[in-house]
């Protein structure tokens, strides 16, 4: 039986257990459809689990009190857990087995099976799930710019020192000051706040190959037209957009629009708004079932009419036919 608490206006909820089952039950209903298995003594499982919703994330801090074994897999997330105390390994596919530690955070991808072996008995992990696409857009917005294709993290962050130290540290804050009578974190605003900045922080804290443009300085602002419309598609992307309609969004002349996207973005209004919808189209064929959908489906959801179209600028955008990122999901 778990004994479960929950703080509604926190979004906090925490759990304590001795069974399996519920051990089980409890992290589907937070992190995944785990396949659990003891490792160590049945007697010595003692579950702990606290868990903070903080929208796009999932913070949370568990133990297990014995060694045990899990897997599982989620394409819409990436991942980062780091013990407090104790180790754990972590197996992402056939890749290389990477060990975490208290200096060393693991970042995996559940698009692959995740294995999660040799989970010492007194080991307890800071855990946070992340929004993919809340992570590809956040960073879409720091570059200024749509992805050329999604990132590829490495799988280790250091929280010894620098920003992997600062992220794991305002993740924990974050996980506890709930307990706090009366807390920021009560509060709607600041809440949105944290979670942004814990969306910021991990993009400068991991490993991937847009890091290096994070680090430079950022780039004169844009004509407050050219923003106007940039985010309104991004915003909304599958609307039905015109170069006269995008005008009248930005509140100048076509040619004025025009202009400002060639010399600031570098393309087409029109092309932007493609280049936006193909990302869009491309995030939702890697994580959806072949069984579930079809690419005439996910074209017509993000505005492409014309599906041979669609088809030539996607394997000019991403090397390869829609059919196959959709059949690789």
């Amino acid at each position: 039986m778990a004994v479960r608490q929950q703080d509604p206006a926190a979004e906090f909820t925490s759990y304590a257990t001795r069974s399996l089952e519920a051990t089980h039950d409890a992290l589907a209903a937070h992190y995944y459809d785990m396949r659990l298995s003891l490792v160590g003594p049945a007697e010595d499982l003692s579950t702990s689990l606290s868990v903070l919703d903080l929208g796009s994330l999932t913070v949370g801090e568990v133990g297990f009190g014995t060694e045990i074994r899990t897997g599982f897999a989620a394409p819409g997330a990436y991942h980062v857990a780091v013990p407090v105390s104790g180790c754990f390994s972590v197996q992402q596919g056939r890749g290389d087995v990477v060990f975490a530690t208290t200096g060393n955070a693991v970042f995996f991808d559940p698009a692959q099976y995740i294995r999660i072996d040799t989970w010492s008995p007194h080991c307890r992990a800071l855990t946070v799930k992340i929004d993919k696409r809340a992570l590809h857009q956040t960073l879409e917005a720091l570059l200024d710019r749509p992805l050329s294709r999604p990132p590829d993290f490495g799988p280790s962050i250091d929280v010894t020192s620098g920003p992997g130290r600062s992220w794991a540290q305002l993740a924990t804050w974050s996980l506890f000051e709930p307990a706090t009578s009366l807390g920021l974190l009560r509060r709607p605003l600041i809440r949105g706040r944290v979670e942004q900045i814990l969306l910021e922080g991990l993009l400068l804290a991991a490993d991937h190959p847009y890091r290096q443009d994070l680090e430079v300085p950022a780039p004169p602002m844009r004509p407050a037209a050219v923003k106007r419309v940039m985010d309104v598609i991004q915003e909304r992307p599958a609307e039905t957009y015109d170069a006269a309609r995008l005008a009248r969004i930005a509140q100048v002349s076509l040619r004025t629009l025009q202009e400002g996207f060639r010399r600031h973005v570098g393309m087409s209004p029109m092309a932007y708004l493609y280049d936006v919808r193909l990302q869009r189209a491309h995030d939702q064929l890697r994580v959806s079932a072949p069984e579930a959908t079809t690419v005439s489906d996910v074209a017509h959801r993000w505005g492409f009419v014309h599906l041979g179209r669609f088809a030539g600028r996607y394997r000019e955008r991403f090397g390869e036919p829609p059919s196959h990122t959709l059949r690789g999901a």
